[in-house]
């Protein structure tokens, strides 16, 4: 991958809004993120008061709640606590299941020991859990504050602040790399392994990257452990300080800390029963302490894990970085630093897309929230963390799926759905009249709907209606097609797509997938080529196996001939010969 021409540093960051297209200030904000509400604070309020569909909110919680058994022979996690919200209000805070259930793991016959049920103890809204690699958002965080102060330059080498760090072909990587994961440095090293501080740190010095640095994305902890290393260079201070200094404290994050002190033991999470073999550790239960076994070598504070916090404090977050970095009185970022985190640096590495420290545009647990705009990040003991500008969202969900032991679970399914429901929960309104024709969010789905047969006599026919569209790129799309045969064999019919203020966009192939942005567009497609027969007209939408997003709208569906109308969905007589196959009519 071609460097960015530049390094990004405190003089440029005063005019990088406008340069990344003020992603954040202006264009994927929703119309009620005025300016002057750019320090909104968090209240609890309904569904209805956040802007949101409260069906979809209280499904959200019973798909949760499936998790908690069988999925599908162990449960995903054994608790967790959900906060969903929009704009300045939490819609919803709900926990589940339980924050400490199991006292250890048999791994002869693959079952938990449960503790007493009088020492176990249920999640509830304010427990604090690990939060694994969510960790690194901080460590991102704190990064970007430093290239605001002009103490970090975004392109700088890596070497340039740490000259240890040079050795074994390692001169070349920069700051961003470290930050988008395209250092070439491969997944992981049990740094844990070593006996002292000093050579965890000297098997980074002597670790040669797996691939040439800016060439391959490949996620890898060692990015921000080296990250974390360069921020307590340059500032003098150790990680949790600056964490504690410079974001907890001034946004009033009083449950997000590394290493909790004893006393808040009773209101955390348990994590695993960690022994060899499927852990580098025989540590027992681990309850109150990092799970991660390298941020525990290194003393619980770590670039890369180890922070632990409860919902709110992340909601606060959520709405801060969505307020353009402000919240209440206090300002970490400016908006032009905000706006770093939600633009994708990994251009050359599509499906890898990246922030600053922030994953862009992951169904694979973002689910339906997934936009190009969508940023976030999961922790491996079951915790994460997704914000969606488009449509002002934020959603929270800390689970402890390591407990009892790591192998119970698998995938990101509970994240799926209930990221699937908030978005769902978003109501996208009829373009014309009181309903759309809506394929709804199910997955390996196939959707038709299907237009009369329509005698076209000459090259002027065509058809118009207003598209809305949210697919998984590459698995996914609607496609406008034609029979002339009653049906029995379908062509692809090229339409153009265009939105207010915008120019037409051409689609030869006759399909559209991704996002079209949470906006309507006029479709026009001519239908010259079917003259003197009779067609058949139909939207046909797809869905992947594993992931959707929000689903594709078609309304207002009109087919004129030169001034002659042969077919409008406003006329009920036209309306009733519709046929939909696996589409509905929705009014949100």
């Amino acid at each position: 991958m071609a460097d960015h021409p530049g390094g990004i540093s405190r003089r440029r960051l005063a005019g990088s809004a406008m340069a990344l297209g003020g992603a954040l200030m202006a264009g994927s904000l929703p119309p009620a993120a005025h300016a002057a509400e750019r320090g909104r604070t968090l209240r609890r309020g309904s569904a209805e008061q956040a802007g949101l569909l409260p069906e979809h909110l209280d499904r959200l919680v019973a798909d949760a709640e499936t998790f908690l058994g069988p999925s599908p022979e162990h449960p995903w996690y054994a608790g967790a606590v959900l906060l969903a919200g929009r704009g300045g209000t939490v819609a919803l805070h709900h926990p589940i299941g339980s924050a400490v259930r199991y006292a250890a793991y048999d791994e002869k016959s693959d079952t938990a020991v449960e503790f007493p049920p009088e020492r176990q103890i249920s999640a509830a809204e304010d427990t604090v859990y690990d939060l694994a690699s969510v960790s690194k958002l901080f460590t991102a965080l704190l990064a970007v504050q430093q290239i605001e102060r002009g103490t970090l330059e975004l392109e700088a080498t890596v070497a340039s602040y740490l000259p240890e760090f040079a050795a074994a072909g390692k001169t070349r990587v920069t700051i961003r790399q470290l930050l988008t994961h395209t250092s070439g440095f491969r997944e992981w090293l049990p740094l844990y392994g070593a006996a002292t501080h000093e050579e965890m740190l000297k098997l980074i010095w002597n670790e040669t990257p797996a691939n040439p640095p800016g060439t391959r994305y490949l996620y890898s902890d060692l990015n921000l452990i080296s990250l974390q290393l360069v921020l307590e260079r340059i500032t003098g201070r150790r990680l949790d300080a600056l964490l504690h200094d410079e974001i907890t404290a001034p946004l009033g994050m009083h449950r997000t800390r590394y290493n909790p002190p004893a006393s808040w033991k009773p209101k955390i999470a348990a994590t695993e029963d960690a022994r060899k073999p499927w852990s580098g550790l025989d540590r027992g239960l681990v309850w109150g302490e990092v799970h991660d076994e390298n941020a525990f070598g290194l003393g619980g504070v770590a670039g890369h894990a180890g922070v632990f916090s409860c919902a709110w404090d992340l909601a606060v977050l959520a709405r801060t970085l969505l307020n353009g970095g402000t919240y209440g009185r206090a300002r970490i970022l400016s908006p032009a630093s905000v706006d770093l985190l939600f633009r994708d640096f990994n251009t050359a590495f599509p499906g890898h897309e990246h922030g600053l420290g922030f994953e862009l545009y992951q169904h694979w647990y973002m689910g339906a929230m997934a936009t190009p705009r969508s940023a976030g990040h999961t922790g491996f003991t079951g915790t994460s963390l997704v914000i969606d500008p488009s449509t002002d969202t934020f959603l929270v969900l800390l689970g402890n799926s390591v407990h009892p032991v790591r192998s119970w679970r698998s995938g990101s399914a509970p994240r799926v759905a209930v990221a699937n429901a908030l978005a769902r929960a978003v109501a996208v309104r009829p373009e014309h009249g009181g309903t759309a024709w809506f394929t709804g969010t199910a997955t390996a789905t196939t959707a038709t709907l299907t237009l009369p047969a329509l005698a076209v006599r000459t090259a002027g026919a065509r058809l118009t209606c207003a598209l809305w569209w949210d697919t998984e790129p590459g698995a996914a799309g609607a496609f406008l097609e034609a029979s002339a045969d009653a049906g029995t064999t379908w062509r692809p019919v090229p339409f153009s797509t265009v939105r207010d203020g915008e120019q037409p966009l051409e689609h030869l192939a006759g399909s559209v997938a991704g996002w079209s942005g949470r906006v309507w567009h006029r479709v026009a497609a001519e239908l010259a080529a079917w003259r003197g027969q009779e067609v058949r007209l139909r939207w046909r939408c797809t869905t992947g196996p594993s992931y959707v997003g929000r689903g594709v709208y078609v309304d207002a569906l009109r087919v004129t001939e030169e001034g002659r109308v042969l077919f409008d969905e406003a006329r009920p007589r036209d309306a009733a010969r519709i046929e939909a196959t696996g589409w509905t009519a929705s009014a949100d």
